[in-house]
């Protein structure tokens, strides 16, 4: 789970809310290099701080820095100041705004993303995470994306209380946890100018080389996922039935021992007798715990994530599949002329 180390700034409540964030590409190229890194060499979540500072309604993101490991023996937070230390004395942007994590094809909605960035957003009113998915990027879908909580999301965790009637009563969902910001990727014009140069002196065959046009592996990593995200909501579901099945069978069984008690004193009072003494029915009847849905709630965003980028992937598989068909009904014609 990330940090929040660093240096804390609230908002004052007169201030506009974030609009969009604008990410400099030189802190959009380190957060994308330790995140391949992270994803070619252990498989592991990549996590970094985010540094920049708020110009009225813009979130200005101007550099990074990557958190430890977790087998490094050393203090997260400890670490965080000291590098902002470092930073502020080579006067660069040293306020914290938020941190960075890599993802694998949609699959970063979790439990602990959410408690990271609701103590990130408590604490930094203006936070945000950032989002990179290295395997979309890899085939050609650059991918990256910014979060906040929304404010039902952080009513929930304030409240933490996951029962379906309080869910229910700040009609929050997996749809209206988090609220994308939209990001500008900025440049300075003597990086644009030597981006244009070199887009010139790359041939043009030789730029086609680096599309990667085949998408099955990706669509059958997806699938599997998608598979096992299913099967675990079903679990839940499972779950679920049963505790309402308990707590049928409990109400039945509370309604004929008030009926038989009724019926009790009834026949006591028939013979003078004094009724049985009240006791309370809560006691003898102890509620069962409601499972909490907040996990629930979770797989379901994944498996709307995961069906989102199946159904972009098999567009673009359907669209090479009729080019390439064209191109072979040309190149058959061709043969028989």
């Amino acid at each position: 789970m990330a940090s929040r180390g660093g240096t804390s700034r609230r908002v004052p409540e007169n201030e506009g809310a974030i609009t969009y964030v604008q990410c400099d590409g030189l802190a959009v190229m380190k957060i994308v290099k330790h995140c391949h890194e992270e994803s070619c060499s252990n498989m592991e979540v990549a996590q970094g701080a985010l540094l920049g500072l708020v110009v009225e309604n813009r979130l200005e993101i101007t550099n990074c820095f990557p958190f430890p490991k977790h087998d490094e023996a050393m203090d997260e937070e400890e670490y965080q100041l000291d590098m902002m230390r470092r930073l502020r004395r080579v006067n660069v942007d040293h306020f914290h705004v938020g941190w960075y994590q890599s993802a694998d094809v949609g699959n970063f909605l979790s439990q602990s993303l959410l408690e990271s960035q609701y103590h990130y957003q408590t604490s930094i009113e203006e936070s945000v995470v950032v989002i990179y998915d290295t395997k979309k990027s890899a085939r050609g879908f650059l991918t990256l994306k910014a979060y906040r909580l929304t404010p039902q999301a952080i009513a929930m965790y304030k409240e933490n209380d996951y029962t379906p009637e309080a869910l229910r009563n700040l009609k929050i969902g997996y749809e209206s946890l988090f609220v994308e910001v939209p990001i500008v990727i900025r440049n300075s014009p003597l990086t644009n100018i030597m981006m244009s140069e070199i887009s010139e002196m790359i041939p043009e065959e030789e730029g086609s080389k680096f599309l990667d046009l085949g998408t099955a592996s990706v669509l059958e990593g997806q699938l599997r996922s998608l598979m096992e995200r299913v099967d675990e909501l079903n679990q839940e579901a499972i779950k679920f039935n049963r505790y309402q099945q308990l707590v049928v069978r409990q109400q039945q069984d509370k309604h004929r021992w008030l009926l038989k008690r009724a019926q009790e004193n009834a026949a006591r009072a028939v013979k003078d007798e004094p009724p049985l003494p009240d006791e309370d029915v809560n006691k003898l009847f102890k509620p069962h715990p409601v499972p909490p849905r907040l996990n629930p709630m979770i797989v379901a965003g994944q498996i709307n994530t995961y069906s989102q980028h199946i159904s972009q992937f098999c567009s673009q598989s359907l669209a090479k599949l009729y080019l390439t068909q064209a191109l072979q009904n040309a190149k058959d014609g061709k043969q028989n002329n």
